[in-house]
């Protein structure tokens, strides 16, 4: 809908709004709809993705397409559960259709609520002229400018490029491109071993790819665990998945999609490979430049995200930012609790992004999930930790679906019963994790978990025999750690 003309400064064809959002992605949206809703005049300008990259190009999309990839491994090991099947193989085109399915029935639901709300949707390009107007240059031709009392800025991040010779011009995929492939690599090489490039490099050579791993790191997933990492890369080597780390890409040579040829500087010397695709994953950039942000006044900082306090606010009165382009941690869930402590400071309810209590879940088979302080962490900031480890072959629910790699850790304060931290690495590592996370917020002592009643069989019951481990304590099953590793605890 448009602004009636009796909001709009005749003199400037200004339109005023209370309520200026750039960018619909996921804080942005649902400040959008809460803000509408209570009656604020309120606008959300979009360049392209309505409900922003989790539903289109991000989260979902990769999610859906990653299931896809479950399935096909199914169907490639049906024999270990008495099934027979004749030569399957992939249909790439048809896992892209699904997905697109999917997105078309998410952007659906997000135009319905925008209607819902009475929150504008204007798809656009928005450009400051003052600290209080933006022209939009419309995707349909022609321009408007908007001026508003109060701006947010939810303008996300794109994937970086690094600056090696010949990258660029070797025109690679990123995660957005990758999405839309409807042919299967013949030998797919993926730079970066985060999360964008570990999730596509599993499901692509479950789809039949050869897949090469380069991370220039001394191991997969930087921010995790050695132990960690190196029982990932147990599962990616019994995956057929090659993986070089550390390793350094000199330079490229060809054209992703017809063939490529790069030299890579490893710890044993240079060496030269040769692949059909190159998909980067090496981290994003927040979509800060061009926008005028400087004419407004909001300053960045030195790599480009917008400077904000704990409660989002930036240098400039009136604005503020949400997600991943305020420097917030890279997760939909945080640009929601974004959302969150904007609402709740606009209300004169006091919330802070401070002391913020993170999740996160890698969508690789098995999922890695996290919550808390990391043994790694915990040693860097001088926090004595006792630290109980229980394989996943030891929860029986892993016995019945014949998965069974990987394994639970808790960080339990030296001096108390608090949890101060929980990864899993198994099936539904994300769901069990959320069962931790619950205890973690109420502040409730190990034993609560080590005594619940949990329903047999499932992955949480797990939780029983992880934290009823800590009993042996004095017997040495489970160890009072500082600085150095930890021992594993065994349980059925």
């Amino acid at each position: 809908m448009r602004v009636p003309a009796g909001h709009r400064a005749a003199h400037m064809n200004v339109e005023n709004y209370r309520n200026v959002i750039i960018g619909s992605g996921e804080g942005g949206k649902y400040l959008a709809w809460h803000l509408a809703q209570s009656g604020q005049q309120t606008v959300v300008v979009e360049r392209r993705w309505v409900g922003g990259s989790c539903p289109n190009v991000n989260c979902l999309p990769s999610k859906n397409e990653i299931w896809s990839a479950k399935v096909a491994d199914l169907v490639h090991h049906a024999t270990r559960f008495g099934t027979t099947l004749g030569s399957a193989s992939t249909d790439m085109a048809a896992v892209r259709k699904r997905k697109r399915e999917m997105v078309e029935g998410l952007i659906a639901t997000h135009l319905d609520r925008y209607k819902a709300t009475g929150a504008e949707l204007v798809m656009g390009e928005a450009k400051f002229t003052d600290s209080k107007t933006l022209e939009v240059r419309l995707n349909d031709g022609g321009t408007r400018t908007l001026a508003g009392e109060r701006i947010f800025l939810n303008l996300g991040t794109h994937a970086s490029i690094p600056s090696v010779p010949g990258l660029a011009e070797s025109g690679p995929l990123t995660n957005i491109d990758v999405l839309e492939l409807d042919r299967l690599p013949e030998h797919l090489i993926v730079f970066g071993g985060g999360y964008v490039g570990l999730e596509f490099a599993q499901a692509y050579r479950r789809f039949g790819s050869r897949v090469t791993i380069l991370e220039r790191g001394p191991h997969l997933l930087a921010n995790e665990d050695p132990d960690v990492a190196a029982a990932l890369l147990q599962i990616f080597a019994s995956d057929g998945i090659d993986v070089i780390a550390p390793s350094e890409i000199v330079s490229v040579h060809g054209r992703s999609g017809t063939g490529v040829n790069l030299i890579v500087r490893t710890s044993s010397g240079e060496k030269t490979i040769s692949g059909s695709d190159i998909l980067v994953a090496t981290g994003r950039v927040p979509n800060t430049a061009g926008i005028g942000l400087e004419i407004a006044g909001v300053k960045l900082d030195q790599k480009g995200y917008v400077k904000v306090n704990d409660r989002l606010q930036t240098t400039t009165p009136n604005i503020w930012a949400i997600g991943e382009c305020a420097g917030s941690p890279q997760f939909t869930h945080i640009s929601l609790d974004d959302f969150r402590v904007i609402r709740d400071n606009l209300a004169g309810i006091n919330r802070t992004t401070r002391d913020r209590m993170v999740p996160s879940c890698l969508f690789t088979d098995p999922q890695v999930a996290h919550i808390g302080l990391s043994e790694t962490e915990a040693s860097r900031q001088g926090i004595a930790v006792r630290v109980l480890k229980l394989p996943m072959a030891a929860v029986l629910r892993t016995r019945t679906i014949d998965e069974s790699c990987g394994f639970m850790k808790a960080l339990i304060e030296a001096d108390g019963d608090r949890i101060l931290g929980f990864t899993m690495i198994g099936p539904e590592a994300g769901e069990v994790m959320a069962v931790v996370q619950m205890a973690m917020l109420a502040e409730l002592p190990y034993t609560a978990l080590r005594d619940a009643i949990l329903t047999h069989p499932t992955m949480a019951e797990g939780l029983n025999s992880l934290f009823s481990s800590l009993k042996q304590t004095n017997a040495g099953a489970a160890s009072l750690r500082g600085p150095t590793g930890s021992r594993n605890v065994r349980a059925l």
